[in-house]
């Protein structure tokens, strides 16, 4: 549940406000509102902090022994370190670009050999003035006789040559062809820059060298940074809090944030012994309220998830939290779908459940769950492993599940093929009805917060909506005239929904059902008071609410991309089994057979793991938020506190 907040506004003296906000973050109990602070403290502290950061990037990326003793520093010692590591990169990276910037100079005169600009210029005081020209190979003999030319080398790419001059400044010869480009004279001389290589990459070598001595205070510049992360939001709020001047000389300053109600006692206490004046009151709509959420134990564990993909639902959303968990753990399930990755998943899961510290286990626990999930959706289907049926033990087969699992069926007596066919259908029917259950949910849960207002029969109708186009997919996608038969239109014959026989005229209620709830939703989507403003704001947005019916029809269908993953999944684990089998033939084979069993099912693994980011989070976070109307427009609570919260 999201937990009720109220808005407080807390008064304080002036001259008290240091020792005020120093016991108020002692108490952690109040998120504030955004402040701007200001002052050459404040800079200072950032500074400082961009200094730590820029360090911790530097160093983070040496690696050091795992034996490695981290000293611990104050502070200051810290940033000092921090600014040494900083100075070490920068000059590292100018040494870098002069090193580059020299070798494209070798690179540039290579063809010349030893280049001297000291030579030339000893040269041209004796009257002799020389300027270095290259031009392709068939295009020397253009040059004029009256160019004074001497020719120095040949290759492929061109010939090289001097041209003599009767003045140092003298322009370009007109005999010269506009293939010949001047070559600009160094700087220095080759010798003088492959020297200035040798030294500037001695200099680099010996940089790394203090950059990996330094190391070692990685660990006390982050905990210096964390430190400095709470001076720069005390000092924040601290210079940033509005004040007044009373007619008495007494300045007064404020400050106005968001309290949890069952913390209200605590603040009232606190402010009491502080001697702070309160007001408190319920948020406005238009308030940026901060959420937190409060579940148990169990539904606490999608936390972690919720946490990495830094979604928070709006305080005046829902909390879908306990909905989230369960779904998420099915659609992962299904897109593993292979019982002894599951049992891999949980493994890895009691393995970090045992080196978890106390308060930190919401991670494991989940791994472990999903772990789990995994393994009964692999034994209902009778995918181990991707290892085929028939080299499976019997009684893998008979604990699979008669409705999802192949082997199954053709144990049973089936032919392979129809047994696959009618497999695959069923799992897909598995998956619109996992829509229709999660998508209802979003429904009935808009009806409930909107009982009191004519707006739930918009709500209500766009459930049953659901429900027609749920059997317009059904028909549309799944129907296969042979196991699945679901007519659009009375034919006269009863209809086998799942087993059961229904009436001829079903298809037709469904039909009538969609129609009725698109009626509903649309006089009642947006009644805000007024019946007939509703529907002038449904006809002012008429294409939208046609397409919404598109839109339904697309989310539920959507679903079936579990399953379509999941067989995706089982093709890499074949291809894998099948390139490695032939491998465990030959004895000398046997450990190629084993790396590449590992490799491939490992990448397997790593690829359904991007596919439940994919597709089973934007299921719970983009169909079923989207039905909800959830944006996850809020703000994680976050008090003003001495610790991270």
């Amino acid at each position: 549940m999201i937990t009720p907040m109220k808005k407080v506004s807390l008064v304080i003296l002036d001259r008290e406000k240091e020792a005020a906000l120093k016991a108020l973050r002692k108490a952690g109990l109040v998120h504030l509102e955004p402040i701007e602070g200001k002052g050459e403290k404040l800079a200072a502290l950032k500074n400082d902090y961009a200094k730590l950061q820029s360090a911790v990037g530097y160093l983070g990326e040496i690696k050091l022994p795992k034996k490695t003793v981290f000293p611990e520093l104050s502070q200051e010692d810290a940033i000092k370190k921090a600014q040494l590591a900083i100075d070490l990169t920068e000059r590292k990276k100018s040494l870098l670009e002069k090193i580059a910037a020299s070798a494209t100079e070798i690179d540039r005169l290579a063809a010349w050999g030893t280049v001297n600009p000291a030579d030339f210029e000893y040269l041209s005081q004796k009257g002799i003035n020389l300027s270095m020209y290259e031009i392709p190979a068939d295009k020397y003999r253009t040059i004029g006789e009256d160019v004074k030319a001497l020719l120095v080398n040949s290759s492929k790419s061109g010939k090289r040559f001097l041209v003599i001059l009767e003045s140092k400044d003298a322009e370009r010869p007109a005999g010269l062809p506009p293939e010949a480009y001047q070559v600009v004279m160094p700087e220095k001389s080759t010798e003088e820059i492959a020297a200035d290589i040798k030294a500037y990459e001695a200099e680099t070598a010996q940089i790394e060298k203090d950059l990996a001595a330094n190391a070692i205070y990685l660990k006390a510049i982050e905990a210096a940074q964390k430190t400095l992360e709470k001076d720069i939001e005390f000092e924040n709020v601290y210079s940033g809090m509005e004040k007044e001047a009373e007619e008495n000389n007494t300045t007064l300053s404020w400050l106005t944030g968001y309290v949890p109600v069952d913390s209200m006692q605590a603040l009232k206490d606190a402010c009491a012994k502080n001697h702070w004046a309160m007001s408190a009151d319920d948020p406005a709509e238009e308030d940026n309220v901060p959420t937190k959420l409060k579940n148990n134990k169990l539904v606490s564990l999608i936390y972690p998830l919720t946490d990495f993909l830094d979604v928070t639902p709006g305080y005046h959303e829902f909390d879908i939290s306990s909905w989230f968990l369960l779904f998420f753990c099915v659609f992962f399930a299904m897109i593993f779908a292979d019982a002894g990755y599951g049992a891999l998943i949980a493994l890895v899961g009691f393995l970090l459940l045992a080196k978890a510290k106390k308060g930190a286990k919401s991670l494991p626990v989940l791994v472990v769950l999903l772990g789990l999930c995994t393994g009964v959706w692999g034994v209902l289907t009778c995918s181990w492993f991707g290892i085929p049926a028939e080299k499976l033990p019997p009684v893998l087969i008979q604990i699979s599940s008669r409705i999802f699992s192949q082997p199954k069926l053709v144990a049973l007596g089936m032919q392979a093929e129809a047994a696959k066919s009618l497999a695959d259908k069923n799992q897909q029917v598995f998956c619109f009805i996992l829509a229709l259950i999660q998508l209802s949910v979003a429904h009935i849960t808009c009806t409930a917060a909107h009982r009191k207002s004519l707006k739930c029969l918009g709500d209500f109708g766009a459930l049953l909506q659901l429900w027609g186009t749920f059997y317009v997919v059904l028909s549309m996608v799944v129907a296969d005239g042979v196991n699945y038969v679901f007519p659009l239109m009375d034919n006269g014959e009863p209809v086998n929904l799942f087993g059961y026989m229904v009436p001829s005229y079903f298809p037709t209620a469904c039909l009538g059902l969609l129609a009725f709830g698109f009626t509903l939703n649309f006089i009642f989507s947006n009644y805000e008071g007024s019946v007939g403003k509703s529907i002038l704001e449904s006809l002012k947005n008429i294409i939208s609410v046609f397409l919404g019916i598109v839109n339904v029809f697309s989310d539920i269908v959507s679903y079936i991309r579990l399953w379509a993953v999941a067989l995706a999944g089982a093709a890499i684990s074949g291809t894998v089994n099948a390139m490695a089998g032939p491998m465990f033939g030959k004895l000398t084979m046997v450990v190629f057979g084993v790396i590449l069993l590992v490799f491939g099912h490992g990448l397997n693994m790593i690829l359904n793991l991007l596919s439940v980011i994919v597709h089973g989070v934007r299921l719970n976070t983009l169909e079923f938020s989207q039905h909800l109307g959830m944006a996850w427009s809020g703000t994680k609570y976050r008090p003003f506190a001495d610790t991270a919260s």
